[in-house]
């Protein structure tokens, strides 16, 4: 039986500890993260070990410590798209 697609989504407001998990799901529901992340041009990062990671917390949870440098990394991805688009 192949795997079921997963998506999680992450919000991160200045001043705060951590991002924190606003969407997580699979199958339809992760589906339609996806759906609403691209009408809102939100960039979306295919990492199957963090999105399983993600997937795992609960919704409005603090992304843990262990977890920062790999969030870290995908926050400078989408903010290096979002200087190369504006450019």
């Amino acid at each position: 039986m192949p795997e079921r697609k997963r998506a999680a989504a992450l919000r991160y407001d200045t001043g705060g500890q951590a991002p924190k998990v606003t969407a997580s799901g699979r199958g339809l529901v992760a589906e339609r993260i996806l759906e609403v992340a691209r009408e809102a041009g939100v960039p979306i990062r295919s990492d199957a070990a963090l999105t399983e990671a993600l997937t795992a917390l609960e919704i409005g949870a603090e992304v843990p410590e262990e977890m920062w440098q790999a969030v870290a990394e995908t926050l400078a991805w989408a903010y290096r798209l979002d200087l190369s688009a504006s450019s």
